[in-house]
């Protein structure tokens, strides 16, 4: 008889321990499957609830008048528009920015006050990264209106309101925030820089750091030896708050996978390993009666390293399906932004139908050494 067939047959014979063993593995995969799943999805969900807080650098003119800036929001000086796209370009400026966002903002009078009124321009993100812009799309002669400034000129969604002698239609009317940007306007950046008188010209570019390293790491002084190598004109700030929450918030998501990966695998390691053990023990007798008829060890380690790694196919199969289901039937509550983007991952089943086999084996090795090594002699006169 074949090694397999004897394999079938054993597994038919102990089938409660086979039965274990093997829901043992569905477990263990299962919550592996879903436990990276969600760890994805709660990545992604933090990515883009930390990238709707907005930008969380300034990269501004490096002969900025700072008193200036800080009293006024904004830059008195200007650089050439063609510098994000110079920044962009740089080899592994990526590793530290992106969403590189150029932007023009000035005071223009409206009904006889001093409003806000920033251009923003295309914003270029990593190719490689899949990310999509972040921000606003604004369409040339279309403007977005704070509620203040809205409320004064009596401006509503569709309708046509005049600022610096040039009329924009009011694409959207912005919700209420409590900052100055209940007072601002958006228009793209070519439109701003001709009501403003500055053509070709940007005195701020947004970003987003990508370094994700909270404030005690000093991220900063990082991203500043960037930009005085590959932009020496500019200089950047950093939002500390927001960037100091995301990096927070995205190293917990990290060290929650490094817990909970090694804790599952520790404790479906330990379970296979008692079970093929105490498969071990239940068989004493019948591997001492295989040894004193000749069989030799390698025909006995095959046969209970071949038993594992058949539960270990079958764990992974079952298991990659019980995992997927609890993820995708858990996740979108859980992940209420992005879950359509939680879908099944095939190449998970791919590494589970791989890996699974092999961790079943190497978890049973102890007790198949310790089989192999036993005394028929003794073996049948203890039993």
């Amino acid at each position: 008889m074949t090694l397999v067939g004897i394999i079938v047959r054993e597994l038919r014979h102990h089938w409660v321990n086979a039965l274990l063993g093997t829901l043992g593995l569905i477990i263990a995969v299962a919550l592996l499957v879903s436990v990276r799943m969600t760890t994805e999805a709660a990545a992604r969900e933090t990515g883009r609830v930390m990238r709707d807080l907005g930008f969380n650098l300034r990269i501004i003119p490096r002969a900025t008048d700072m008193d200036y800036f800080w009293t006024h929001g904004m830059s008195d000086q200007t650089m050439p528009e063609e510098a994000v796209k110079h920044l962009a370009e740089q080899h592994g400026v990526f590793l530290s920015f992106n969403h590189l966002t150029p932007a023009l903002e000035g005071r223009i009078d409206v009904e006889g006050r001093q409003v806000l009124f920033t251009g923003i321009g295309d914003t270029i993100v990593d190719p490689g990264g899949g990310k999509q812009p972040m921000g606003f799309r604004i369409k040339p002669g279309q403007v977005f209106l704070g509620p203040t400034i809205a409320d004064r000129l009596v401006a509503k969604r569709g309708g046509v309101v005049r600022l610096g002698g040039r009329e924009f239609t009011v694409e959207r009317i912005l919700g209420e925030s409590g900052t100055e940007e209940d007072v601002r306007i958006y228009g793209t950046l070519s439109d701003v820089q001709a009501v403003l008188g500055q053509p070709g010209r940007i005195n701020e570019i947004k970003a987003i750091d990508c370094l994700c390293l909270t404030a005690d790491q000093d991220p900063l002084s990082q991203l500043r030896a960037v930009i005085e190598d590959v932009l020496p004109e500019a200089r950047v700030l950093q939002l500390t708050a927001i960037a100091d929450a995301r990096a927070r918030q995205r190293q917990m998501a990290e060290r929650y996978a490094r817990f909970a990966v090694p804790l599952v695998l520790l404790v479906g390691a330990g379970w296979l390993c008692l079970l093929t053990w105490l498969n071990v023990r239940e068989r004493r007798a019948e591997i001492g009666l295989w040894r004193a008829l000749g069989h030799g060890s390698a025909r006995i380690a095959g046969l209970l390293l071949g038993r594992a790694t058949l539960l270990g196919l079958i764990g992974a199969a079952l298991g990659f399906g019980l995992g997927t289901w609890i993820a995708l039937s858990a996740g979108p509550e859980m992940f209420q932004v992005t879950a359509k983007s939680l879908r099944a991952d095939t190449s998970l089943l791919l590494w589970a139908v791989l890996l699974t086999p092999a961790f079943a084996a190497l978890a049973s090795l102890f007790p198949t050494m310790l089989a192999v090594s036993q005394e028929p002699a003794r073996t049948l006169r203890a039993d």
